[in-house]
């Protein structure tokens, strides 16, 4: 190859790394710096859409370019839903069963309340200069602001999330934010205390669970259910409640939908139109877990309903 066809593929290369390189995954910054922040602080700042919130401190983004990336938000830690939480890193929760039970119901109040704020909105991310540009699974780090309103703080602020051990230059804010919510019980860390079973009286139970379709569970949607019955003597008004399972998969009941005092309806995992006994997930794939899984419910409000186990 000749010194011309070389300087041609080093400027391709060169093109392709500065578009879509591991350190700057969009073109240079299009947004202004937020006010809370200096110049100084500042490496990076983009308008981007959230096209998905993975939990309470990651969400995947799509960049004004069409480009995709996934972010963790910088300084602080939610509470895990997959897998479970350490009650170790988070002072003062104790390491018992019920501390980890405790950790794992405010993961699920993290990712709802991160959902409810930001699932579909235009917000600016910001990289701090004084942090890691990316962490060790790769993910960008950032703050995310929503209508000029630091979302990284404002988890520390309402008790979802406790502060991330590393290098920023919002440290010192966001541990006074840390501070004041673990001083009153805010949040994950009332526990113990009148917050500690931060449940609403509901009539709504799981009369059953039909989690083994026939077939492949994947391939057989219509065949997986959960039917669930209204025990009281009231109609329940289940608009916004929320069904997830272990995992974190999560279906929202329709505005409007109300089941009736000994009313039952039937939550297929699968496609269809929905009725007063039956609506639909539209799953991509399989939702309960055949060999056991808990069915988790929550108010529009976020606080939680029920939680039934069964295998």
């Amino acid at each position: 190859m000749d010194r011309r066809a070389w300087l041609c593929l080093a400027l391709l290369v060169c093109a392709s790394g500065c578009a879509v390189g591991i350190d700057d995954p969009a073109p240079a910054g299009d947004a202004d710096v937020p006010s809370a922040l200096s110049d100084t602080a500042v490496q990076r700042v983009h308008t981007v859409t959230v096209a998905d919130v993975v939990d309470g401190d990651t969400m995947d983004v799509r960049y004004e370019n069409g480009s995709d990336d996934t972010v963790r938000l910088l300084g602080v830690d939610t509470p895990e839903v997959e897998t479970e939480t350490d009650p170790a890193e988070f002072e003062g929760i104790p390491e018992t069963a019920a501390g980890r039970e405790w950790l794992r119901e405010w993961g699920y109040r993290a990712s709802e309340f991160a959902r409810e704020r930001l699932d579909g909105e235009t917000v600016r991310i910001v990289v701090d200069r004084r942090a890691d540009v990316r962490g060790s699974y790769g993910r960008l780090l950032v703050y995310v602001y929503h209508d000029d309103e630091n979302f990284n703080r404002l988890l520390l602020e309402e008790g979802y999330a406790g502060l991330y051990d590393s290098e920023f230059s919002e440290r010192a804010a966001f541990e006074d934010s840390e501070t004041r919510a673990r001083a009153d019980g805010v949040g994950l860390w009332g526990f113990g205390g009148s917050a500690a079973r931060n449940e609403t009286a509901s009539s709504l139970v799981v009369a059953r669970v039909h989690a083994d379709a026939e077939g492949d569970d994947h391939e057989n949607l219509g065949d997986e259910y959960v039917v669930f019955e209204n025990a009281g003597e009231e109609p329940l008004n289940l608009s916004g409640w929320r069904v997830s399972d272990e995992a974190g998969h999560t279906y929202v009941f329709p505005e409007g939908f109300v089941l009736e005092a000994g009313g039952r309806v039937t939550l297929y995992s699968g496609d269809g139109p929905d009725t007063a006994t039956a609506v639909y997930w539209n799953s991509d794939g399989a939702v309960w877990n055949n060999g056991g899984d808990t069915v988790y419910v929550r108010s529009a409000a976020g606080d939680r309903v029920l939680a039934d186990s069964y295998g």
